[in-house]
Formats: C-alpha cells, structure tokens, sequence
C-alpha cells in the first residue's frame, strides 16, 4: 500500500468518525432531547451513518479539495479589469473605446 493510499484511508477514517460522532449527537438530541435512552439511539445511529460517511470522504475528499484549491486560488488573486469598456473584452476587440 503506498503512503499516499495510506493516508487517504487515514484521513477518511478520522474525519468520518470525528463528523459522524458529532452530528449524530447532534441530531439525536435535536430529536429526542436528554432522554433516558438517549445514548443507545445515539449509538445506533453512529453506527448507522459511519459506513456512509467513511465512503463519502473517500469518494468526495479529493474533487472537494481540488474545488476549493480552485476558489482560494480565484480569491487571492484580482480579477482582470477588461481592456474595452463597451464590451468588456480583456483582449483586443474592434469596439471603439
């Protein structure tokens, strides 16, 4: 298994479990409250939801990532002011300025 596999699988383990833990918690006691069976509902639905979790990181962790490199990289850097004030053309065009 190579590090890079190795630490996808690491990481999607971690932010699963982290995530899932919250917000089942989260959820139950929005549903239910501080009831007297509060804990094995919260576990059951951790485990219910930590596969599906688990899945989703690894399947959509790297293309989130890449997405957000994107938009952090479109925010640091100034939009072009466009060359023609009638078209809005940041290139040449044949409008008259």
């Amino acid at each position: 298994m190579s590090d890079a596999l190795r630490l996808r699988l690491v990481f999607a383990f971690l932010m699963s479990l982290v995530m899932t833990l919250l917000m089942s918690a989260w959820v139950t006691w929005l549903n239910i409250g501080l009831q007297a069976d509060f804990l094995p509902r919260w576990r059951h639905a951790f485990f219910a939801a930590w596969p599906v979790a688990f899945v989703a990181v690894m399947l959509f962790a790297p293309r989130v990532q890449l997405i957000s490199r994107a938009i952090v990289a479109k925010l640091a850097r100034p939009a072009a002011a466009p060359a023609c004030r009638v078209c809005a053309a940041t290139t040449s065009c044949s409008c008259t300025s």
